[in-house]
């Protein structure tokens, strides 16, 4: 049976209000008597209700979580991170799924609303800003991490889109490659657009052109990217490289060419981004951008926490992401496909 104040109350032959407060460490109860109720609550193995703490705190020491899909790797991690800050400052998560539907997200929230959650952290927001309007409704703090929608939010922390596709694509350049494909995601995401604008800029440092079929979108995951890499490998003057979205994207990129009999990194060299588990794994290893998942998901329950201890200000969090090279890139195998008069970058990770 638990034990309840109640019980307490009555075997020290105090009030319920006076243990309450001995409890809590109240400065209205005296050390001695502090001492004696806590020592008869710890050897009856008395239990604080959260319900009931809730009630008088108003906070029911939870945080919400929405990511878009629990069977995503790159969740995982971030999860991880998440659950690390939560636990360290005293609160519990409760995770749910997006599903990356904008209207399922917006109701996820609403749910955790109701739910009476302290805060909530968003993976991959499908609505982003749209949640500004909302907020002194709601008064409950939210962080974006990786917003997907196309505008700002006052609290968020998002990866350097823009730089980590840059550091790819310089990859490719200092080796040698002046034909390089891209393929992205067809979901208007802004890590999309963000990526294939820094895509865009690496060729455009080195004064190389972008062929317009080189540049194709999948959905993210290695079927479609499989399917627009075969449509860019078919081509007559097909590019030596292909920078992908994400890893997801990049394996498909790889099925594409052992389908067509394509070696890789001799014939052909393929980067990703994200750096998820199995991207080490692989044969050959992947060449990506990684991105500090775990690092990701602490630095936004961070934000949350201070939001909840009282800070006020507005803040956006931008994290740098790192090249990982591995066996998947290599110089491409001939000059025919390289023009010999282009001023070409060098690898910046060889540079002093």
């Amino acid at each position: 049976m638990a034990i309840s104040i109640k019980d307490i109350a009555r075997i020290a032959g105090v009030s319920h209000s006076t243990v309450s407060r001995a409890l809590r460490d109240s400065p209205l109860i005296s050390p001695e008597t502090a001492r004696r109720i806590q020592t008869i609550a710890h050897e009856l193995g008395y239990r604080p209700s959260a319900a009931a703490r809730s009630l008088v705190t108003r906070r029911t020491e939870a945080i919400g979580v929405v990511v878009t899909s629990i069977a995503d790797p790159f969740n995982g991690e971030v999860v991880a991170g998440i659950e690390e800050v939560a636990n360290q400052n005293g609160y519990s998560v409760i995770l749910a799924t997006s599903q990356a539907d904008p209207q399922r997200e917006m109701a996820v929230v609403r749910s955790f609303q109701e739910r009476r959650v302290d805060g909530i952290v968003v993976a991959s927001s499908r609505v982003g800003a749209l949640y500004l309007p909302t907020l002194a409704e709601m008064q409950i703090p939210i962080v974006l991490l990786n917003n997907q929608h196309p505008s700002e939010f006052v609290h968020s922390v998002s990866i350097d889109n823009l730089d980590g596709a840059r550091q790819a694509v310089r990859h490719l350049i200092g080796l040698g490659h002046t034909a390089i494909a891209y393929i992205g995601d067809e979901s208007g995401l802004e890590s999309d657009a963000e990526r294939l604008k820094g895509f865009e800029q690496a060729m455009s440092e080195a004064r190389l052109d972008i062929q317009p079929e080189f540049v194709r979108r999948g959905d993210g995951k290695p079927d479609a990217a499989a399917r627009e890499a075969l449509l860019i490998l078919a081509l007559e003057n097909r590019p030596t490289a292909i920078f992908c979205y994400n890893d997801m994207s990049a394996l498909g990129a790889l099925n594409a060419a052992a389908e067509l009999n394509i070696p890789v990194p001799e014939e052909l060299s393929i980067v990703g981004f994200d750096d998820l588990f199995f991207a080490a794994l692989m044969r050959p290893a992947l060449t990506t951008v990684h991105q500090p998942k775990k690092e990701l998901g602490r630095r936004a329950t961070q934000l949350l926490v201070e939001l909840l201890n009282g800070g006020t200000s507005e803040r956006m969090q931008i994290v740098k992401g790192e090249l990982a090279v591995r066996n998947s890139t290599a110089k491409p195998p001939t000059t025919s496909r390289s023009d010999p008069g282009r001023t070409h970058l060098p690898d910046p990770r060889n540079t002093a």
